[in-house]
């Protein structure tokens, strides 16, 4: 190309001025806030009331593991047999929380418990199996040496 005519051409290139487009805005799309306002004009459908007092909520799966809620905003429909749970979740595996959830378990928790606790004895006792071959190990504990009892 011809630097002459480039020159020109770039010279005549107008950077705003009368008969430029205007510049666009970028539009920032509040999607959260969209969803939670059809989130909550359907849970005004079913009439839910805010229930109180709820410290946390776990939700026990078939697999073992737990759905599990600290501080959640509970809200309930009776008429319509619905709870909706609102809150941060943590899926945690049920031995995690087994000692304050003893009293949450149904039936079918405590099979799956009892079937993990088997699992876990099994696993312990063949580490145990094969770290017992190598004799006198006893977790490295020395030997007592001279009565501390009698140095009074």
């Amino acid at each position: 190309m011809n630097p002459e005519k480039l020159a020109k051409l770039q010279a005549a290139a107008r950077i705003g001025g009368k008969g430029t487009p205007r510049r666009k805005m970028k539009k920032v799309v509040k999607s959260a806030g969209a969803d939670d306002k059809k989130l909550q004009a359907t849970l005004k459908k079913f009439n839910a009331q805010p229930v109180g007092g709820i410290e946390e909520v776990n939700m026990f799966k078939s697999d073992g593991t737990v759905l599990h809620f600290v501080a959640p905003k509970v809200q309930a429909s009776l008429a319509s047999s619905v709870f909706i749970i609102n809150g941060q979740a943590q899926k945690k595996d049920l031995t995690e929380l087994v000692p304050g959830i003893l009293s949450q378990l149904g039936a079918d928790s405590l099979a799956q418990l009892r079937k993990l606790a088997e699992a876990y004895q099994a696993q312990a006792q063949q580490a145990g199996a094969s770290g017992s071959g190598s004799g006198e190990n006893d977790d490295d504990v020395p030997e007592l040496v001279e009565n501390f009892d009698s140095n009074q």
